[in-house]
């Protein structure tokens, strides 16, 4: 028998700049316990096609709900209806804690996992330092498109996914920088995998899955 789909609720949230767009997903849950943890997920490059409805976004957003956690999508300033302008990773950093702050209040009991991909995973990365979340996932982080430096490493259990045939994020440049990082992330290279991982999602979704399900949530 298939899952039951998560349940969707469209957002409009406050944030830094204006309204921010938002798509809560809650998976179906037997009884009436709080959720062990709810999900963030940071979507690619705003000028460059990024938004919440991004394929690698949404997988990552499955695979937190696969593991009963309510998962936001949201789209960063000047993306869909979100108020502003791009602001080279600052303003979005702001808008993702501003989400993770409304996840706080809906979900008070529950521990965060923040989530990116590309341009995403470099503004998860910077958000955590705030955040504190307890898991950080980010996939072929977009460190050469926008500075990652400014940001300490996470400070929990986390995991880089990078594919070794990325025609966007040169791979060795996340590898070298990977490897400079304390506490050092979990690091997970596919080989073959472009960056946006066509035909490759369900792997990727198989990898997150077997990272989250390696350590007790807290």
């Amino acid at each position: 028998m298939a899952p039951r789909p998560s349940q969707a609720e469209r957002l409009t949230l406050e944030g830094p700049a204006g309204a921010l767009q938002a798509l809560l997903e809650t998976p179906p849950v037997e009884g009436v316990s709080p959720p062990p943890a709810f999900g963030v997920v940071c979507h690619p490059h705003p000028l460059h096609g990024g938004a919440m409805d991004n394929k690698v976004v949404w997988t990552l957003a499955r695979a937190f709900q696969q593991l009963g956690a309510p998962t936001l999508r949201f789209n960063f300033r000047g993306v869909g209806t979100s108020a502003g302008s791009y602001d080279e990773g600052r303003g979005e950093t702001a808008d993702a804690l501003a989400v993770v702050e409304y996840g706080r209040q809906r979900f008070p009991a529950a521990a965060l996992w923040l989530a990116g991909f590309s341009f995403g995973g470099v503004v998860a990365l910077r958000a955590a330092a705030a955040a504190h979340p307890a898991r950080v996932v980010a996939v072929a982080p977009g460190i050469t498109r926008v500075d990652a430096g400014q940001a300490p490493p996470p400070a929990c259990p986390w995991l880089i996914v990078q594919g070794d045939a990325d025609e966007v994020v040169p791979p060795q440049a996340v590898l070298e920088w990977a490897r400079t990082l304390i506490p050092a992330p979990t690091l997970r290279l596919l080989p073959g995998a472009g960056h946006f991982f066509h035909g490759r999602i369900n792997e990727l979704r198989e990898v997150v899955l077997d990272f989250m399900g390696s350590a007790p949530v807290g």
